[in-house]
């Protein structure tokens, strides 16, 4: 019975991680850290030695104390890349705005108002 209700949270995880992907509200990159848990549960329901197996060659008295291992292993992994990924984005953003900046500096010295820009070809002002 577990391992069919193991087997269900696994095809539920793998189903709305490709939910996310198709929506494009998840990333390819992403993606697969969740696919790779779906694998491994369906593993762990399939295979149901194979985690009291490692928790005993791992030295853990009880099974459930490895999966809490490696959960926190797994979160620990994912705010380390969420870190990163926010460490990246701030740094693209702070270019960007430096470069905005730069651009309305420069649209300001040619005599023009950087915040309302005007197609080349739109004709007469019509404030």
């Amino acid at each position: 019975m577990s391992q069919l209700f193991y087997l269900l949270i696994a095809a539920l995880v793998v189903a709305f991680v490709f939910t996310l992907l198709r929506g494009g509200k998840l990333r390819e990159k992403y993606a697969a850290l969740w696919i790779l848990v779906g694998i491994a549960i369906v593993l762990l329901a399939v295979v149901p030695g194979l985690l009291s197996s490692l928790a005993h060659l791992l030295g853990f008295e009880v099974p459930s104390n490895l999966l809490f291992v490696l959960a926190i292993f797994l979160l620990l992994g994912v705010t380390l890349h969420h870190s990163l990924e926010i460490s990246r984005l701030e740094d693209e953003t702070r270019i960007l705005a430096e470069n905005i900046a730069i651009l309305n500096l420069i649209v300001t010295q040619a005599g023009l108002d950087p915040h309302f820009p005007r197609h080349p070809h739109a004709g007469p002002d019509t404030k």
